[in-house]
């Protein structure tokens, strides 16, 4: 990159006939053109503290932007200054990119000076390096507090708002074709650079809804069972405090075709690594643009909330494929049905597994059996109990399904 801003900077010192400086718009040095001249003069002070030191003095600073610098879409010419050590008039070309100042080029000026011909060439010239910085602020910047504003802001003007801010920052990057990525539990307060994620636009650290955690059926001895439709039984954890509360990570991750969600593993994969073996990745279903942002968002948090409470969908989790849960993390948080209420005492918590392997297996003895690694007559057993605790018909649809939806909720 510094290798194209000094070529440039050469480019204008030819076109104009005299070494050009360029300079971001805090006055630190960029690139500067050389120096052959016999002419001590062309060496004013300013000149040579800038190259020496990389940057203006503030007496230099407010000098210069009295001329109106930062507002200038042309060529400013400067009088010399000799009690600020600018011993030389000069000509500054602001660098602009869709009309924000970004840096500035320094001439030394004497008459006659250069044509109107060649400093609009010169001008073209600093509109690319206004492009060059322009692409470069984008890179080095998180874009954080614009992709988090976006994300917590209610449907309206203010999320209208936020969504174009996110916009201008991103620049032509926001039409192209994205998904959000959720990672979560996040345990940093701060956001890893977007320049360490491959394929990351912008990313933020977010709140995060606190969920059950994705404990299992077995227990070492000693221990009481802890029952997976129950947050935090058996780990000593409740609802606030478990796994999954806290925060998250969301990661604006950039697709090249809607068909492949590749780019979005790749940066779950490398962030698990510093968030840690307890978290999960969701991941939205791809959309042009940015307007509907927030939809998803709503898609990749529930995802994680899905691989968090199902650990088989995890650690990756797509919307697409996390089926019912689709649906459940939609809905407000609710007590259990009075019908499962019983069932989702930590006591039944090989009841409860039972009945969601069994309806997961769309009511299928054998195969249940098979995955319970019990006889039949065991699993028979188990089913009518599970009947006398509820007081629901398994033989009954709408009965199965108020019972299959009730064991999935109390995941979540």
């Amino acid at each position: 990159m510094k290798g194209d801003y000094q070529d440039l900077v050469d480019e204008i010192s030819a076109l104009l006939g005299t070494p050009a400086t360029l300079e971001n718009r805090d006055f630190g040095l960029i690139a500067f053109g050389a120096h052959d001249s016999e002419d001590d003069s062309a060496m004013d002070p300013v000149r040579t503290r800038s190259i020496l030191t990389r940057k203006s003095t503030p007496a230099v600073r407010a000098w210069f932007e009295g001329f109106g610098i930062a507002r200038a879409t042309g060529p400013v010419r400067i009088p010399a200054a000799p009690d600020a050590g600018v011993f030389r008039d000069r000509i500054c070309l602001p660098v602009r990119h869709r009309g924000v100042v970004l840096g500035y080029v320094w001439l030394l000026d004497a008459e006659p000076g250069p044509s109107h011909e060649r400093l609009t060439a010169a001008m073209e010239v600093a509109s690319r390096i206004g492009d060059l910085l322009a692409d470069e602020e984008r890179a080095g910047a998180d874009l954080s507090r614009e992709l988090r504003t976006t994300l917590t802001a209610e449907r309206g003007w203010q999320y209208d708002m936020a969504v174009a801010a996110l916009r201008t920052a991103l620049g032509p990057d926001a039409d192209g074709l994205h998904t959000l990525v959720c990672l979560a539990p996040w345990p940093e307060e701060d956001s890893p650079s977007p320049r360490t994620v491959p394929g990351a636009a912008a990313l933020c650290t977010v709140p995060w809804r606190a969920t059950a955690g994705p404990v299992g059926v077995g227990s070492p001895e000693g221990r009481a069972a802890p029952n997976p439709y129950v947050p935090g039984s058996g780990t000593g954890t409740g609802p606030s405090t478990g796994p999954g509360t806290g925060r998250a990570l969301a990661v604006l991750v950039r697709l090249r075709s809607a068909d492949n969600l590749s780019p979005a593993g790749t940066a779950a994969d490398r962030l698990r690594g510093t968030a840690g073996p307890a978290a999960v990745a969701g991941v939205a279903a791809p959309r042009r643009g940015l307007a509907e942002l927030d939809a998803s968002w709503r898609e990749a948090a529930s995802a994680a909330r899905a691989a968090t409470a199902q650990p088989r969908l995890g650690p990756l989790a797509e919307w697409s494929a996390i089926g019912p849960y689709r649906m459940l993390t939609a809905l407000p948080a609710a007590e259990p049905d009075p019908a499962v209420r019983a069932l989702l005492a930590p006591a039944h918590a090989e009841l409860a597994r039972t009945a969601e392997v069994f309806l997961d297996h769309a009511g299928q003895a054998g195969r249940t059996a098979t995955a319970l690694g019990i006889h039949r007559q065991t699993l028979y057993y188990r089913l009518s109990r599970v009947e006398q605790l509820t007081g629901l018909d398994l033989d009954a649809g709408e009965d199965r399904l108020l019972l299959h939806m009730a064991l999935k909720s109390a995941r979540l």
